[in-house]
């Protein structure tokens, strides 16, 4: 008699994945039933069906794969389409659909598809390999480092997840100026945590040598997004934070530099003694890394004083948060930052209710 789905996993899934090392390999895990997003909500407090992977194989802090399982009597293909939108929401590479006799592959950058035994789930360094053909060695360096977690009570949203993995990409490729575009509400605060988080606990900085701490200025256009940003930071040392503010710049007659992560508004940076920014008694390669929050509402047009900051800081890496797409009326950031390297619209988040 054919074994259900449930049976299936553990006869027949469960033992050839981890015969392949992954559970057993350091630093590789198997998440079961991984969460993706919660359902729509359909009224009455209800919600449509959640999605989740069957099994997400993480290796070095990376998911690397997805598996839709099915029951032993279909074919081993029968789980491909949620295999592969599974696969595109989690932006992994390899995806497969199994029924524990054979296993189906699916390579999402080349479109390339082919079946193989279920003796063929690959190690976990043959896909990392796979993935990550070309040697990046600040990669496997964001990599090493796991996000900052709160004792067990955060996990990343796959869109945080994503933008994250794809910010870090930019950064170990070189770019200097860099977009994400999310909606409103899709936590761009913790993607800016979890990102300086990373780049602070490997060491990179524009010297692209792991010698020295980066320092990371947060920018904003409102007093309560710079306090709600540096309280969001708060798994860092408290030495390592650095609230700048006009008050206390009068107080000690001097802009804070002994820190990693700052924190101000652009009015603040703008204003000064004399008719001289506050933002001019840093040196123009002081901070290596500067994140713009809600960079749509101005910061990058040509005609804004908030552009005279980016490009006194020309030599930093830069990284503009927005919620707004491209349009009209903001064309300007786009064409300073460039085209998005990830985007997360609000219609996702409608459908995803997550």
């Amino acid at each position: 008699m054919p074994r259900n789905e449930a049976q299936t996993r553990m006869d027949l899934i469960d033992p050839a994945i981890r015969a392949a090392g992954w559970g057993d390999v350091e630093g590789s895990r198997i998440v079961v039933e991984h969460k993706i997003t919660d359902g729509r909500l359909v009224g009455g407090g209800k919600r449509a069906r959640s999605l989740s992977a069957d099994f997400v194989l993480v290796y070095r802090n990376k998911k690397l794969a997805v598996i839709e399982a099915k029951a032993e009597k279909y074919s081993v293909s029968e789980g491909r389409a949620q295999a592969i939108d599974y696969a595109e929401r989690l932006q992994v590479r390899f995806t497969y659909s199994t029924n524990g006799k054979g296993l189906y592959e699916i390579d999402t950058n080349t479109g390339k598809e082919r079946e193989l035994s279920i003796g063929d789930v690959p190690s976990p360094d043959e896909l990392w390999a796979r993935t990550f053909m070309a040697e990046n060695a600040w990669r496997d360096r964001f990599a090493a480092i796991p996000f900052e977690d709160r004792a067990g009570t955060w996990q990343p949203r796959y869109y945080q997840d994503n933008a994250i993995e794809r910010a870090l990409d930019a950064v170990a490729a070189g770019k200097e100026r860099i977009l994400l575009t999310l909606a409103t509400g899709t936590g761009k605060t913790a993607i800016a945590f979890q990102l300086s988080w990373k780049l602070f606990h490997s060491r990179w900085n524009l010297s692209r040598e792991p010698n020295r701490r980066p320092r990371i200025l947060f920018l904003a256009d409102r007093n309560i997004l710079a306090d709600q940003a540096y309280n969001s930071f708060s798994a860092f040392n408290e030495d390592a934070l650095a609230r700048i503010d006009p008050k206390d710049i009068k107080k000690k007659g001097r802009v804070p530099k002994n820190a990693s992560v700052f924190f101000t508004i652009f009015q603040t940076f703008m204003s000064g003694p004399n008719e001289s920014p506050y933002f001019g008694e840093y040196p123009e390669d002081f901070f290596d890394f500067i994140i713009i929050d809600e960079c749509h509402r101005g910061g990058a047009r040509d005609e804004s004083a908030w552009r005279d900051i980016l490009e006194y800081f020309s030599p930093a890496v830069q990284l503009g948060l927005t919620a707004t797409p491209k349009r009209k009326n903001n064309v300007d950031t786009y064409s300073y930052f460039g085209l998005p390297v990830y985007e997360y619209s609000l219609k996702e988040g409608i459908n995803d209710a997550s």
